[in-house]
């Protein structure tokens, strides 16, 4: 009996140790705003251990020493659509299942996963089903590798806002790509489906929108009683809110409602800057997709709508950010990413620079405090001891040159490597 439980004491050593792993590099930016040179990380299981010297690296340690590498915590994006396409995604979501699309979406995070982004927020996807909760769910499961994730199965629009679709005649039965609610009452049973069929966020679009046909992002079009039904039903779960709003009475109504986050902000004023900061709301700007925009291979009539006002709004959107980081409001990341090529997504980091941020502020922006706004900073966004080893290279250092984020080397994700070049 004896030589049994030694041996069973034995396999629990050796388990214990080939789970430990050690990274060296030349500099860490460890997400506090620190940067440290000649780092020795200890990770053990999932999680980071110690922060050290190659002085006191553990004998039964795997090493992997990146050299002249530059460590940083993985990257968070806080708004992206893995089941949207880059064309007409209103009707190319009508074109598949919603099985199909769970596919396409693990195909799409993982390869964000690859390219630095080991956590993802759903800011709601074109899909009749949960597509990509059960995406979330099957990482969860371990049945496939791929980032965190959190977030909204569908973004909740009224009749005719930006989530409907506008340009069908009336005999036609087309189910809308957004969730579609009218009144106190239908948002908040939309609250709690979402939350029942595994949301962990409510999205809700309170402006029209660029991409939608039949609507404009200048107009409002959720009531305010609308809104406070949606952010009392969802806190009452403990479930945050984030709003897309454009216009600049959308995003004054939004936050004062007490959403998290507002996505966008094309349009905001001065009057709703203060009342972001006084109400602790976020701005998540999404730059990048104004870049997609740009691209000559996007003057298609799909995206004129988008094109054209991009491209009238784009002088003042830039000002308006501007003054907003010199004002103080809180700014987190996201691209709004539509399934672009994956390394395009880091863009958003060298358009943090264009309104005026450091690019240690661009960076603390997708790490720690996009981790504060998922009330997750106890477990990401920082590479501290306890935290789980999320955790990316870049052969380059970022503080110089930003666009190094658009060329992730090494992808770590719960102590797991899945990238190194």
């Amino acid at each position: 009996m004896k030589q049994i439980l030694y041996l069973f004491f034995l396999c629990s050593v050796t388990y214990s140790q080939a789970q430990k792993t050690v990274l060296i590099a030349k500099n860490l930016i460890d997400g506090t705003g620190n940067v440290v040179a000649n780092p020795v990380i200890v990770i053990e299981g999932s999680k980071i251990i110690n922060i050290t010297t190659k002085n006191h690296i553990p004998k039964d340690a795997t090493v992997i020493d990146l050299g002249n590498y530059t460590l940083l915590p993985g990257l968070i994006d806080m708004h992206v659509h893995p089941n949207l396409t880059t064309g007409d995604y209103q009707v190319d979501f009508l074109k598949s299942s919603s099985a199909a699309k769970a596919l396409q979406g693990l195909r799409n995070v993982q390869d964000l996963l690859k390219a630095g982004w080991t956590t993802l927020r759903i800011a709601g996807d074109g899909d009749v089903g949960f597509a990509d909760i059960e995406i979330k769910k099957a990482i969860q499961k371990g049945l496939f590798i791929g980032p965190r994730i959190y977030g909204a199965a569908h973004y909740l629009s009224p009749t005719g806002g930006g989530g409907d679709i506008n340009f069908f005649s009336y005999e036609q039965n087309i189910i809308a790509d957004g969730l579609i609610a009218d009144g106190v009452e239908e948002f908040r049973k939309a609250v709690r489906k979402e939350i029942k069929y595994g949301s962990d966020w409510i999205k809700i679009l309170v402006t029209g929108a660029f991409m939608s046909a039949g609507d404009n992002p200048k107009n409002v079009h959720m009531t305010l009683d609308e809104l406070n039904a949606v952010v009392d039903e969802a806190s009452r779960r403990d479930v945050l809110v984030m709003a897309h709003a454009h216009a600049a009475e959308g995003i004054k109504m939004a936050a004062k409602a007490g959403v998290r986050t507002i996505e966008h902000g094309s349009f905001i004023d001065e009057e709703g800057m203060d009342i972001m900061i006084k109400n602790n709301t976020y701005l998540i700007p999404t730059m990048t997709v104004g870049l997609f925009f740009e691209l000559p291979k996007n003057d298609s009539s799909i995206l004129s709508k988008a094109i054209e006002i991009t491209k009238n709004a784009t002088k003042q959107f830039y000002e308006n950010m501007t003054l907003a980081v010199k004002k103080g409001v809180k700014f987190g990341l996201g691209t709004d990413y539509l399934g672009w090529p994956p390394d395009f997504s880091a863009k958003e980091f060298e358009e943090y620079l264009k309104i005026g941020m450091t690019p240690m502020q661009a960076i603390l922006c997708a790490t720690k405090i996009n981790a504060e706004i998922l009330k997750k900073d106890k477990e990401i966004g920082t590479i501290e001891p306890g935290k789980f080893a999320d955790i990316i290279a870049v052969k380059g250092d970022p503080l110089t040159d930003i666009s190094e984020l658009q060329k992730v080397k090494f992808v770590m994700i719960g102590g797991k490597v899945v990238k190194q070049e």
